[in-house]
């Protein structure tokens, strides 16, 4: 007997998201299959594919095809190579109305076509999710909607829900807001430097927050004593007029 205060286990399948303590947080641990999973953030095309790497690498390790449908933007395929995925069982379909989007999504999920889903679709409604939700029971990979973070105050049927920004030290910050269970406090902050860039970030700006507390140190020390800190250019202040 499952209690609404455990977190759900009766998922069917899942696949592992790559970050552990992600997974500890997801039911089943990992990625549900058989189901779609909602992914809101502030801009689209920052970091969900950051997130979504690792899963990514794995379905098309296995020989299936990861469908990237109505990215804003078109995909940066040496970045994507760069974490691990294998070109050739990539596809993007390029698809500009909602409409067109939406369409292409549900042929898709209804015909269990792929290892994995990714959809941008911005401007869903609450019927046409369900209706996804639906056709994705027969969906053997995983379906992931990338939507607005705005989107977080509107009803979804979406049962996995996360919000996901970036943070100042290449972390990706992720609140999983609606899960079967119960409700998630915090957020987790998980490293992850850009694919290509780790043997290039010196380890000083691997913690750019500190860089950055540290001068509003020095500044604050200074402009309380009224003078220069030691090792800082003067600030000259132009006339009022």
């Amino acid at each position: 007997m499952w209690r609404g205060n455990e977190l759900g286990s009766s998922v069917t399948r899942v696949l592992q998201t790559g970050w552990v303590a992600l997974d500890s947080e997801l039911p089943g641990g990992g990625w549900p299959c058989h189901s779609i999973t909602e992914i809101l953030q502030p801009q689209p095309l920052v970091c969900e594919l950051r997130l979504l790497g690792p899963t990514l690498r794995s379905v098309t390790e296995a020989g299936k095809t990861v469908v990237l449908i109505g990215p804003p933007k078109q995909p940066h395929m040496p970045g994507l190579k760069m974490m691990g995925l294998d070109e050739r069982n990539l596809i993007w379909i390029q698809a500009d109305a909602p409409s067109q989007r939406l369409w292409v999504t549900e042929q898709l999920v209804k015909s269990n076509a792929c290892g994995a889903l990714i959809a941008w679709l911005p401007q869903a409604r609450q019927e046409q999710i369900r209706r996804l939700q639906i056709c994705s029971q027969i969906s053997e990979g995983p379906v992931f909607l990338c939507r607005p973070a705005t989107a977080q105050h509107e009803a979804s049927a979406a049962p996995l829900r996360v919000q996901l920004n970036l943070g100042l030290d290449w972390e990706l910050k992720v609140h999983v807001f609606k899960r079967k269970g119960p409700a998630h406090e915090g957020i987790l902050a998980l490293p992850s430097i850009p694919a290509g860039m780790d043997s290039l970030i010196s380890p000083r700006l691997r913690r750019p927050s500190e860089l950055l507390a540290n001068r509003e140190e020095r500044e604050a020390i200074s402009n309380a004593l009224g003078r220069t800190a030691p090792g800082q250019p003067a600030v000259r202040r132009a006339p009022a007029h």
